[in-house]
């Protein structure tokens, strides 16, 4: 290294950089010497701000013409996917009301019919589920029956004065300690029953006697059956009745997407269940396009729920 550390070398030749000078809060705001806000004069400013508001004009209009092409290939009244293409699939879900909101509670319905604030718990959500069904005025709907045709876009009335004895005038059976479980499938956009006209072997004796008990055009229906889900429940597990029928009539489908669309329902009344003991039960849906499986992991066509009556 030169001795004298630098000073007077010959043009190209290293220099120790000088230490920045310091500055006071104000002269970081404002230099006068040289003339700087922030460190930046009024022109970089200026070409900062230029460059930015052209960034993001780009930005912007190029964000646009993506959610401009993505939306134009989805449709507001039916699904981009459907059935085999699509995630849901072709094998609808079967479901229950009334289910708790309170994540412990799990699946199990629990009560004493001789205590109000508990039968009150589940006809509550019983009411708020069926509030839908029960407030159809201004809606375009038809009264469907078996045999008769209708256009896609038609909307069938499903009718809760059909309960019978699990209607809320009967409190849904809750104050009598025979409790009324409503099913429904869930919703696949064209998907389109293949129902069973005759009885099938593997069907419970029950449902095969209601089979071959309905006329002929009456049997365009998807079944339902409703057991015991372990030999110890199906040993209490007598009694139950269903409304209106037991099934639901293929006339309200397919689904797709008409507006005001109720899903049809089958009420299913527990007449005897037994008191202060779990009443595990599993109800099926039957159809030749409904797969089934009682695989705690993979559970298809069937929905499990537990009833205790104190």
């Amino acid at each position: 290294m030169s001795k004298n550390n630098g000073k007077g070398a010959a043009k190209g030749e290293f220099e120790f950089p000088q230490p920045a000078k310091k500055q006071t809060f104000g002269q970081m705001i404002y230099n006068p010497e040289e003339g700087t806000f922030f460190g930046r004069t009024g022109k970089n400013w200026s070409q900062l701000l230029l460059f930015y508001t052209i960034f993001y004009i780009v930005l912007a209009a190029l964000f646009t013409i993506c959610m401009q092409g993505l939306l134009s290939t989805i449709s507001d009244t039916e699904p981009k996917w459907k059935l085999h293409d699509s995630l849901i699939g072709t094998n609808p879900g079967l479901g229950f009301r009334p289910l708790s909101q309170q994540t412990e509670r799990g699946s199990v319905i629990e009560f004493n019919g001789k205590k109000p604030a508990e039968s009150d718990y589940w006809i509550e959500l019983i009411d708020d589920f069926l509030r839908d069904y029960n407030h159809t005025e201004g809606r375009e709907m038809k009264h469907c029956s078996y045999g008769q045709t209708h256009e896609p876009s038609e909307v069938c009335v499903f009718n809760t004065d059909l309960f019978g004895s699990c209607s809320r005038a009967n409190n849904y059976g809750y104050k009598a300690n025979q409790p009324c479980i409503f099913l429904k499938l869930n919703k696949i956009f064209g998907w389109t029953p293949e129902v069973y006209d005759v009885p099938q072997k593997d069907m419970p004796d029950d449902l095969q006697n209601v089979i071959n008990g309905t006329a002929v055009e009456e049997r365009k229906q998807i079944w339902v059956s409703c057991n015991g889900h372990l030999s110890k429940d199906k040993e209490l597990f007598q009694n139950i009745r269903y409304f209106p029928s037991q099934g639901f009539p293929s006339y309200y489908y397919p689904y797709m997407n008409q507006n005001g669309y109720l899903s049809p329902l089958v009420a299913v009344q527990f007449n005897s269940p037994p008191k202060g003991q779990m009443l595990d039960v599993e109800c099926r849906a039957w159809a030749k396009n409904i797969i089934y499986s009682g695989s705690a992991r993979d559970r298809k066509g069937s929905v499990t729920f537990q009833i205790i009556v104190n």
